[in-house]
């Protein structure tokens, strides 16, 4: 286990120490160390969810409108559908008004955002700030006072769409970082409204969280919400650091009392529809596609697999380096191994993102050129976005699956490769800094910052043997089965509200 207090600053880290340790017995014990639950509320009425998130869960594609990909929509989208759902959030394109409409049994509500918004709101404050920021601040923040303007501008407006399409009964779940204040102007607009936020990515050790010039105002804005859910028990306890350091929160056992009343903050890991991966793991179609990945590739002894949004938090470039450095040891495997990297087009628009495109392209230029040879390339690279389908063929095509990103919320896709391994095969390998470590621990966990550290872990997963595979990828995915996206959707909503979760 990960001593989350190890070289922190003792007076920053006592009321997260003190906020894990009031809870009830048995809260840092082995079978709960990682999972917070809910505690039941006392609510027993049915209530109609409505969700607040930056994008809709649909996108246009030749003039109509199909679901998005992604971990959020693909865990959110089948409570809705069975929940009579709403769900806010703008389209994706600036300067488009589009009315309310239903798709899958959803009643969908887009919000108009200007070009001057989406460049100060969305790929600024929170592209620029929060995310850098909350990821550990592995690339330096941007602190602009006028994108932090735009965005208290855009959460209001969240807000007020919010209000609008409320009766009052329903209950609202926010997610994510870019809509961090709504809960307090929604709160200052219908009191009485049962407001829960989710925060998908990391929250960053106080000392961090710190350097945000507006950081009371962004944790009053969080404090609104009635529960303040987070991927992890770390995550939580840095907010509650960060809280009561900054906001004059206090510690509870239900987690913090903040103006008079009491917020819980839970960690409840998100997950992926486990049954619905192993499905299409199963496919006779799914087969073929495997047998003519592998063809493609010339049959390769292994096959490495990286699968990421270009993003400078996933790690892509050094595991690149780890690979090269693993090849440098072992000539003998340029020609027997292939790494394959699927790279997800990410936001395009902004300066990191470019370079990072840009130097992941020249780093896998430059190992083919030197590891590799007329007739064959060593690293294998794919710059697009894939249906489920055939993302969940290169998850059983692979004999190793390397996930290495610096810090991360969580990391679907770690658990979307233990789903798809049915026949209890192949190896994950999986950074200690993402959120789903803390449940995967049968993976090999490396520091995805190290080089050296990550070549040899690409060398030991060639060698396992057979029979530890399959206990590692039996006690994953019994895991991955078990915590599926249905009892995520129990534990941060809570057990007693009376929705359909599966």
């Amino acid at each position: 286990m990960i001593n989350l207090f190890e070289g922190s600053n003792p007076s920053l880290s006592a009321p997260f120490e003190a906020a894990c340790h009031a809870t009830k017995p048995g809260f840092n014990s082995p079978q709960r160390r990682y999972t917070v639950r809910l505690r039941k509320l006392r609510s027993q009425v049915t209530k109609r969810i409505i969700v607040a998130a930056n994008r809709l869960p649909v996108r246009q594609v030749e003039g109509a409108w199909e679901r998005s990909p992604g971990g959020l929509v693909s865990a959110l989208l089948p409570i809705l559908e069975k929940n009579n759902g709403v769900w806010i959030g703008w389209s994706g394109s600036a300067d488009e008004t589009i009315e309310p409409f239903e798709h899958d049994g959803i009643r969908l509500i887009p919000l108009t955002l200007g070009r001057q918004e989406v460049d100060e709101y969305y790929l600024g404050f929170s592209n620029e700030t929060i995310w850098p920021l909350f990821h550990g601040a592995i690339r330096t923040p941007a602190y602009h006072r006028h994108w932090w303007r735009t965005y208290q501008a855009v959460n209001k407006r969240f807000a007020e769409a919010i209000a609008d399409a409320s009766t009052g009964e329903e209950l609202v779940w926010i997610q994510d970082y870019q809509l961090l204040l709504v809960p307090k102007y929604l709160k200052e607009m219908a009191p009485g409204l049962d407001v829960r936020s989710f925060l998908h990515i990391p929250f960053p050790p106080v000392e961090l969280y710190a350097r945000l010039p507006w950081r009371q105002e962004v944790l009053e804005g969080m404090l609104d919400a009635d529960v303040i859910a987070f991927q992890t028990e770390r995550g939580a306890g840095n907010f509650i650091s960060a809280a009561t350091t900054f906001a004059g929160a206090a510690a509870t056992d239900r987690g913090l009392v903040w103006s008079g009343e009491t917020h819980r903050v839970v960690a409840s890991p998100i997950s992926i529809d486990t049954a619905e991966y192993e499905r299409v793991a199963g496919l006779d179609e799914t087969r073929q596609k495997v047998l003519s990945i592998r063809a493609d590739l010339g049959n390769p002894e292994v096959i490495f697999l990286g699968a990421d949004r270009l993003d400078y938090t996933k790690g892509i470039d050094v595991r690149f380096r780890a690979y090269e450095a693993m090849l440098e040891r072992h000539p003998d495997l340029a020609a027997k191994t292939k790494f394959v990297q699927i790279g997800v087009p990410s936001r395009s628009t902004i300066k990191d993102y470019v370079e990072v495109k840009e130097d992941i392209e020249q780093i896998a230029g430059r190992i083919n050129s030197t590891q590799g040879s007329r007739h064959y390339m060593p690293i294998h690279y794919l710059y697009e976005s894939l249906t489920m389908e055939d993302l969940v063929a290169y998850y059983c095509a692979a004999d190793v699956m390397v996930v290495t990103p610096f810090a991360d919320g969580m990391n679907l896709v770690a658990k979307e490769f233990v789903a798809s391994r049915i026949e209890d095969d192949g190896v994950l390998l999986l950074s200690e800094f993402a959120g789903a470590a803390q449940e995967l621990r049968e993976a090999i966990l490396l520091n995805p910052f190290h080089v050296d550290g990550i070549a040899s872990k690409l060398h030991r997963a060639i060698e396992m043997d057979g029979e530890e595979r399959q206990r590692r990828m039996k006690v994953m995915r019994q895991i991955v089965r078990e915590h599926d996206v249905h009892r995520w959707a129990r534990s941060a909503l809570g057990s007693d509200l009376d929705v359909v979760t599966a």
